[in-house]
């Protein structure tokens, strides 16, 4: 088998010039939502010279929105730049750390037991694949390309895992508001706008 090679027998060499990722229409996991997730991915990032925690959940349940990523951004280190002012900044910040105190918790409470700031590897290690219920909330923002508004999913709280999934039923406006694309640019966007959500 080439490199090349699909998994329907054609080669991806036939492909020529043009090509488009297929999508569909993912609408957010409905607002208020308990999903069961873990955190895939957990590093620190910068914006603009401020430093966040950046996290990935994955959701394993239910079986509809499974292998979902929903994107979390805690101001757990510096204050958020886009914060109103220096007290928000800090409130905000006070916020994110009682966030991931309680993610850490939740994942066994190894990271609370450091003293200083922990590394990615300590986060990749303490944080990741750890199942827990994270409370999916709705975002929307208007695209500044297109004018279009686009929707995804924030995470407003977690719990242990014997809480239970519990899904519940997507509005109207949240259905006629899905984004017109699935992931690529569509979805770095939406990561890269998400500066007003809570967390």
């Amino acid at each position: 088998m080439s490199f090349w090679d699909l998994s329907d027998g054609e080669s991806a060499k036939d492909t020529g010039t043009d090509y488009e990722v297929p999508g569909g229409n993912l609408a957010p996991i409905p607002n208020e939502s308990d999903v069961l997730a873990i955190i895939d991915e957990a590093k620190w990032a910068d914006k603009d010279g401020n430093e966040y925690l950046s996290l990935r959940w994955s959701v394993l349940e239910p079986e509809q929105y499974k292998n979902r990523k929903v994107f979390h951004k805690l101001w757990v280190s510096d204050t958020d730049p886009g914060a109103k002012d220096e007290a928000a900044g800090i409130k905000k910040r006070d916020k994110a750390r009682r966030m991931l105190a309680a993610i850490d918790a939740n994942a066994g409470g190894k990271l609370a037991r450091k003293d200083g700031k922990p590394s990615d590897d300590d986060l990749g290690l303490h944080l990741c694949n750890k199942p827990m219920i994270i409370k999916c909330m709705v975002w929307e923002i208007e695209d500044r390309k297109t004018g279009e508004t686009i929707t995804g999913n924030w995470v407003s709280a977690v719990a242990p895992k014997a809480k239970g999934v519990d899904v519940k039923a997507a509005t109207a406006a949240q259905a006629k508001k899905a984004p017109a694309g699935g992931g690529g640019m569509a979805q770095q966007r939406r990561v890269e706008m998400d500066d007003e959500i809570p967390f």
